[in-house]
């Protein structure tokens, strides 16, 4: 009866602690209010006015204005986006895209985020690609560097 209920105990620690691991893998380091629409950068980039500064943090830049910085994942490129961003005022209106899988499995957009809270930089964004570039930007027809 002991050996049953310290199994039991064994079994409920490892299934918590398995859970914990598993929404901790790849958290939201943003906001829902951090998310701009790509209909509204579209309007924006149409009108060629307060425009952000633009950062691409994945494969490749597709969005007109954007600085392409590769992906942050790696090391070097996220030393490139600290780079462009040491000597801009901490209110720069910056968004950063990536769009090269869903958000729940993309291993761009975290560190970029994180960098722009280390450096403490105040009005930052992410373009709400949910599912990637493709489907939530391209194909609904918004401009592209391809254009």
């Amino acid at each position: 009866m002991k050996n049953a209920r310290l199994f039991l105990l064994f079994l409920m620690v490892a299934f918590l602690a398995s859970c914990d691991n598993s929404t901790a893998q790849n958290p939201e380091n943003w906001t829902q209010d951090q998310l701009v629409q790509p209909a509204t950068l579209a309007a924006q980039l149409k009108e060629g006015k307060d425009l952000p500064l633009i950062f691409c943090v994945g494969p490749g830049a597709i969005i007109p204005h954007s600085v392409d910085i590769g992906m942050t994942r790696d090391p070097q490129n996220l030393e490139k986006l600290k780079s462009h961003l040491k000597t801009l005022p901490k209110s720069t209106n910056i968004l950063i895209y990536c769009g090269c899988c869903p958000f729940a499995h993309c291993p761009n957009v975290r560190p970029a985020i994180s960098l722009l809270k280390e450096m403490k930089f105040t009005n930052y964004h992410l373009l709400n690609l949910p599912d990637n570039i493709k489907e939530d930007w391209i194909s609904k027809g918004y401009p592209t560097t391809y254009q």
